[in-house]
């Protein structure tokens, strides 16, 4: 099972930096988002997927058995998923006003969109 999980992490991680390195803004944020999903199902992954025993310390042991799933990666995943919820909706009010702004989608137009002499300051108040 965790082999196949490796695989989709490997895809989740070329699929994010494929649309990372794209022109325009909104294919920017979905890689990002891609990028974390990618980094949570690795944490996941890395915490033991075994449905067999759960995560429950029974009466008598100090610690988890061995071949028991180590809960921390999914505490940590937990916390994850909503500081990217965050993040993602921040960059799309961001895309968005950026949009608003020039009009484009497109990073390079963007980028030429830019004044060519900035404003001088105001002389007085």
């Amino acid at each position: 099972m965790e082999p196949l999980f490796a695989i989709l992490v490997g895809l989740f991680f070329s699929a994010a930096i494929y649309l990372m390195l794209s022109r325009f803004s909104i294919r920017i944020m979905l890689g990002i988002a891609v990028l974390g999903n990618a980094v949570n199902l690795l944490l996941f992954t890395s915490g033991r997927l075994t449905r067999e025993v759960p995560p429950i310390i029974a009466d008598g042991l100090d610690t988890l058995p061995s071949s028991a799933a180590n809960p921390l990666p999914q505490a940590l995943i937990l916390t994850a998923i909503v500081i990217s919820f965050s993040f993602l909706a921040f960059l799309l009010v961001l895309t968005y006003r950026a949009y608003q702004e020039t009009g484009a989608d497109d990073t390079d137009d963007m980028r030429l969109a830019e004044p060519v002499t900035p404003p001088s300051p105001p002389l007085g108040y």
